[in-house]
C-alpha cells in the first residue's frame, strides 16, 4: 500500500510527487503518456515558479538545457510601452521557458531520484472507493483486465478534463465563460525578450525558449470558428495588425514549426478535496492562457498541498480536515488572479487601463512593480500604492 498515488505527471502532478517524496512518504506517480513528451503550453514560469524550483533542487538542471534567461519584458498597447521586469521572487530575477518535453521529464527524474516510483504509459480507469472515500486506483490493463494499487491518499493531476475529477464526482464550484482562442508556432532567427502586445481584440505573446521562439495569438472566443478555419493566415496577419515591428523581425526569420491552437480554455475551480482525495493543477484550476499562470499555479499547489497535509497522512480525520482548508486555501489564494485573467481575456483596452499605464510607464519602479503583480510578486492591493495614485493623479 502506497502513502500517495498521483495520477498525472505534468508539471502539477510531478512536483506533488516530489514533494511528498521529500516529506518521506511512500509515492505512486503514474501518467498514460509515455516521456519525454510534450504538450500545448505556454512554457513561461513566472519568478515564484523559478523560485519555487531553485529551492527543490532542479533550476539548475532547467537552465542546462539551454533556455534563455529572461530579465527583461517588454508591453505595448497603443501608444503606452513598458519596459522593465519582475521584481524578485527570493533570489530568482529572470524568468525562464523551456519548453515542455524537457521540464516535464526534469520533474519525474528529480521525483524518481527522491524516491517515487514511476509507472508511463499507464491508462487509469479511475478512483478505488469505499463508500464516499477514496483509497486507491484502478487501472487498465492488457487484454481490458483491470488492476488495482491502494493509498491513504489519492491525488488528481490528470488535466482539465480530468477523468478522476468525474469518477469522483467532483462539481465546478466557480465557472467563467471561454474568453479567447489561442495558436502559437515557433520561429527562429528570431531575437527577442518576453513580450507582450495587445489591442482591441487581439493579443500576441513572445516567449523565448531552448531552440526557438514561441509567438501565440489570442483572439476572442466568438472567432474561433473563422480563426480554426485558416489558422496560420489569421495567426500572421495578427502579428502584422498587433505588432507590426515584431512581424517584421518575424519575416527575418522562419517559422519551423506547425500551428498549434485550441478554442476550449476553460474558467473554473473544481471541488478540490474529499474523503481521501484531493486534485491539484489543472484539474482543481483552469483559466485562460493568456497570463501564462499555469505552471506557477501548479507548483504553487503541489506546495500548498504537500504542506497541507503535513504529517497526519496516516489519520484519516485530520487528513479529512486538512484537505477541506487545502481546498479552501487553494481558491482563497487564487481567486485574484483568476478574476484578472477572466479581464484581461475579455481582450479589451478601456481609457481607464491605459490612463493606468501610462502613468506606470512614467515610473520604472512602478513598471517593475507593474510586471511584479503579474508574476505574482505582488499582489494588486500591494501595486496599488501611494506612488501609483500620486502618478495617477499628476
Amino acid at each position: 500500500m502506497y502513502d500517495v498515488i498521483v495520477v498525472g505527471a505534468r508539471v502539477a502532478g510531478a512536483a506533488t510527487a516530489l514533494l511528498f517524496a521529500k516529506a518521506g512518504y511512500q509515492v505512486l506517480l503514474v501518467d498514460r503518456a509515455r516521456f519525454p513528451s510534450d504538450k500545448l503550453s505556454t512554457l513561461y514560469i513566472h519568478q515564484p515558479g523559478v523560485d519555487r524550483l531553485a529551492r527543490w533542487g532542479v533550476l539548475d538542471t532547467v537552465v542546462a538545457t539551454g533556455c534563455p534567461a529572461l530579465d527583461r519584458a517588454v508591453y505595448q498597447v497603443a501608444d503606452v510601452r513598458l519596459d522593465g521586469c519582475s521584481l524578485p521572487a527570493g533570489d530568482q530575477r529572470a524568468a525562464y521557458a523551456p519548453r515542455r518535453h524537457l521540464l516535464d521529464k526534469i520533474l519525474i527524474d528529480a521525483a524518481v531520484a527522491a524516491g517515487v516510483e514511476f509507472r508511463e504509459g499507464v491508462s487509469v480507469a479511475g478512483p478505488v472507493l469505499d463508500g464516499n472515500r477514496a483509497v486507491g486506483v484502478e487501472f487498465r490493463a492488457e487484454r481490458n483486465g483491470r488492476t488495482t494499487e491502494r493509498a491513504h491518499l489519492v491525488v488528481g493531476a490528470d488535466g482539465m478534463r480530468s477523468t478522476m475529477a468525474k469518477r469522483l464526482g467532483a462539481p465546478q464550484v466557480v465557472q467563467d465563460p471561454l474568453g479567447t482562442c489561442a495558436y502559437y508556432s515557433y520561429w527562429t532567427g528570431l531575437p527577442a525578450d518576453f513580450e507582450l502586445y495587445e489591442r482591441p481584440g487581439n493579443w500576441i505573446g513572445v516567449v523565448p525558449t531552448n531552440d526557438a521562439t514561441l509567438i501565440a495569438s489570442y483572439s476572442p472566443q466568438a472567432e474561433f470558428d473563422v480563426v480554426r478555419a485558416d489558422p496560420q493566415a489569421h495567426y500572421l496577419e495578427s502579428i502584422r495588425t498587433t505588432a507590426p515591428a515584431l512581424y517584421e523581425r518575424a519575416m527575418a526569420g522562419e517559422q519551423v514549426d506547425r500551428m498549434h491552437g485550441s478554442g476550449d480554455q476553460q474558467n473554473f475551480f473544481r471541488q478540490a478535496s474529499g474523503p481521501g482525495w484531493a486534485l491539484i493543477g489543472d484539474a482543481a484550476h483552469h483559466k485562460d492562457s493568456i497570463t501564462a499562470r499555469g505552471i506557477n499555479d501548479a507548483f504553487w499547489q503541489a506546495e500548498l498541498l504537500t504542506t497541507a497535509v503535513g504529517d497526519v497522512l496516516h489519520d484519516p480525520t485530520a487528513l479529512d480536515k486538512r484537505l477541506t482548508a487545502y481546498a479552501d486555501d487553494l481558491v482563497d489564494g487564487l481567486f485574484e488572479c483568476y478574476r484578472n485573467t477572466v479581464v484581461v481575456a475579455q481582450l479589451a483596452v478601456t481609457d481607464h487601463k491605459l490612463a493606468m499605464l501610462r502613468a506606470v510607464a512614467q515610473s520604472p519602479t512602478l513598471t517593475d512593480r507593474y510586471f511584479a503583480t503579474a508574476s505574482g510578486v505582488l499582489s494588486v492591493e500591494d501595486f496599488d500604492d501611494d506612488e501609483l495614485n500620486e502618478a495617477l493623479s499628476a
